[in-house]
């Protein structure tokens, strides 16, 4: 898993680094697979139940699925979500985040900004012993400060040999309640955020889900290991895998 979480992180930085005003979303997508195939994995969402692309590529007010394609093209001020999975030797690696064209607004840097500093405020609940409640519970109750609200209908998952494991991991909660976490457990924890309201729809496409009330939308994640000593970052980059405690700001 690490090293299938590593062939996803280096795929999505490729992809983001190449984000700017004028290229296409099947673009971004090509360098995504490129990246994967020549590792000699696979890309874990093509063919995914009939998806078309090798990575979800979302923008604005989408949220998650969005369709690459050589129609569309970023333009300045857009933020785009690109959500990524590598199958290798048998295991998954899942991760996402999002990319502002050029110049963005207030607004959605704030969103971005925090979207991904709740990730880091869920993982620090989860340990042994607590509940996946207690993960979700860390994510709202920071995102709402912000005014923001969390997508409700579309969860964080475990993974692993499968793309989508038990548990689900509802980026909302109560403390104490829900299943049990455990050493051993290897989950996709994903904030998926919006400015505004959390009603979402799916379009004709039948894959883009977008806000009903047309809000920019955010989206960040992580595939996570759960240790005793602390949670291993499975899909960060670089040579430092030490588990994190909750307290390595440096992670952030």
């Amino acid at each position: 898993m690490r090293a299938a979480g590593r062939i996803a992180a280096e795929a999505l930085a490729l992809a983001g680094e190449a984000v700017r005003e004028g290229i296409t979303t099947k673009h971004l997508d090509t360098i995504i697979r490129t990246h994967i195939e020549k590792c000699g994995a696979t890309p874990s969402f093509l063919g995914y139940s009939g998806f078309p692309g090798s990575a979800c590529i979302s923008i604005n007010d989408e949220v998650i699925h969005g369709i690459p394609s050589e129609e569309r093209r970023l333009k300045e001020g857009d933020i785009v979500k690109i959500d990524v999975g590598a199958y290798y030797k048998g295991f998954h690696g899942d991760c996402a985040a999002t990319f502002g064209v050029g110049k963005i607004s207030k607004e959605a840097e704030t969103l971005i900004t925090a979207t991904r500093e709740s990730f880091f405020r869920g993982i620090a609940q989860a340990k042994p012993g607590n509940r996946i409640g207690d993960i979700g519970s860390a994510i709202e109750s920071y995102l709402i400060t912000f005014g923001f609200s969390v997508i409700r209908k579309y969860v964080g998952h475990g993974v692993g040999a499968q793309l989508h494991e038990a548990p689900d991991v509802p980026n909302y909660g109560t403390p104490g309640r829900g299943p049990r976490i455990f050493a051993g457990q290897t989950l996709a924890i994903e904030p998926m955020v919006s400015a505004g309201g959390y009603e979402v729809y799916e379009a004709d496409d039948g894959w883009t889900v977008r806000t009903v009330d047309h809000s920019l939308t955010a989206h960040y994640e992580h595939s996570v290991a759960i240790t005793e000593e602390g949670v291993i970052i499975l899909t960060r980059l670089g040579d430092d895998m030490e588990p994190y405690d909750g307290n390595a700001d440096g992670l952030r």
